[in-house]
């Protein structure tokens, strides 16, 4: 088969090879891929970010948000069967630990992930533990499949803390799932949503995506335009996606007192905080990491499978295996939201 593999230790050093498919094992599934997305992760391994870097074992099969169709089925394998459509929860979780004991397998402590410790999905097969398939209608499009891993990130920022209905959202970072929560934060009721950011193709998408008011980040002070858009107050929720410190501070700087600051965008190195200015406006912090499993893709496939979200405007490119370098080449370049590769015969 064909498969795109992190190769070289160096940023970019990656290449589509020939890659022999294994069977699967007890307790595993093999998925023949039908679609499989490009996601932030992916281009911190092509920059050889330095926590993929200790990480990480080459050569690897990169990619993780995948959907396809069940070909092979270990032993003991008792959730999915052959022939099943299944999108892939990313997060392979050991189901022993104190956090998975409770409840909070997205949080597990022995955490390991296709595409960074076990071969991922940018081929034409990838081997994975059953208990991390949901299954999927027959007739969901691939393309919808391989985006609900992220997706499931938009709904879980948005149903924590306070929630979002009736409320004023800000989300800073209008990548593909910034994007996403802005569709989930107008399907479940946000009385009014901003979006900042610095590209205007993803400013552009955040307009389908249901954002009332759209801020370019370096041309307009973005916690001017949330006060200005509540009365003086500020949002009620801020949805961080960016990792920047630039951003940190503008939604913390837009949010009200007492509001909500939740981040899934993590910084790349510790930001200074001034805590004065937290006592005096007391936000609830929130991080957000993963879905919650199975809870939170129970939400994000209602609004897919209903139809109340659409994600076809955040698939801005598919693109055939073979020209998978150019999907991480165009998000580098910023003519991109959400590439998605599919498999060729």
């Amino acid at each position: 088969m064909r498969a795109l593999c992190k190769t070289e230790a160096i940023e970019g050093g990656i290449a589509v090879r020939d890659w022999e498919p294994r069977d699967a094992g007890p307790g595993e599934i093999r998925l023949k891929v039908g679609a499989a997305g490009i996601c932030g992760t992916d281009m911190q391994i092509f920059n050889w970010a330095p926590r993929m870097a200790r990480r990480m074992e080459l050569p690897r099969v990169l990619g993780h948000e995948v959907s396809g169709v069940v070909d092979q089925v270990g032993e003991g394998v008792t959730n999915v069967a052959l022939g099943d459509h299944v999108s892939l929860e990313s997060h392979i979780y050991c189901g022993t630990c104190r956090p998975c004991r409770l409840g909070d397998a997205h949080l597990c402590n022995n955490t390991t992930y296709p595409g960074i410790d076990i071969d991922g999905a940018f081929a034409d097969y990838v081997v994975v533990p059953s208990v991390i398939a949901w299954k999927n209608p027959k007739d969901l499009p691939h393309e919808t499949g391989a985006m609900l891993e992220p997706f499931g990130i938009g709904v879980h920022a948005c149903l924590e803390g306070s929630g979002v209905s009736g409320q004023s959202v800000l989300i800073n970072g209008c990548g593909p799932i910034g994007l996403m929560a802005m569709a989930v934060a107008r399907a479940l009721g946000a009385s009014k949503i901003i979006a900042a950011d610095l590209n205007p193709l993803r400013l552009r998408t955040a307009e389908t995506m249901g954002a009332d008011r759209t801020v370019k980040a370096d041309e307009e002070n973005v916690a001017e335009v949330a006060r200005d858009m509540t009365g003086g107050d500020g949002v009620e929720v801020g949805i961080e996606f960016s990792g920047s410190e630039a951003g940190f501070n503008s939604v913390f700087d837009g949010l009200c007192k007492g509001g909500d600051l939740r981040l899934v965008g993590g910084p790349p190195a510790a930001i200074p905080v001034d805590f004065t200015w937290w006592l005096l406006k007391c936000p609830t912090l929130i991080p957000i990491h993963g879905r919650r499993i199975w809870d939170t893709w129970q939400r994000a496939t209602d609004l897919i499978y209903a139809g109340t979200v659409d994600l076809t405007p955040i698939q801005s490119h598919v693109l055939p295996m073979s020209e998978a370098v150019e999907g991480f080449e165009l998000i580098r370049r910023g003519e991109a939201v959400k590439p998605l590769l599919v498999p060729e015969g």
